[in-house]
């Protein structure tokens, strides 16, 4: 997970994280991955998978997220530069 971690970083400096689900939903940037909380609420649940269907782009869901992206609270985040997402859900799917 630190490897996630570091990435995730990385994506917040550069700006090419999207914090939030109604940040999220109003994006009109091209994403590449949205990372949600396994225990975010059934209707943050479905409507990250809306926009993921939508926007046909992978979905993961993971425990503490908030922890791993280093903002209290966070339920979501989504982000914008393909190659680090790449990294995420190789690392992520242990390939």
């Amino acid at each position: 997970m630190k490897d996630v971690k570091g990435i995730i970083g990385i994506c917040r400096k550069a700006g090419y994280a999207i914090i939030g689900g109604e940040n999220i939903k109003n994006n009109s940037h091209k994403m590449y991955l949205i990372l949600v909380d396994l225990n975010s609420g059934n209707s943050l649940l479905r409507e990250m998978q809306f926009v993921a269907n939508l926007r046909n782009i992978p979905i993961l869901k993971l425990k503490n997220l908030n922890e791993i992206v280093g903002i209290e609270n966070c339920k979501a985040v989504a982000f914008k530069n393909k190659a680090l997402s790449d990294e995420i859900i190789g690392i992520l799917k242990g390939e």
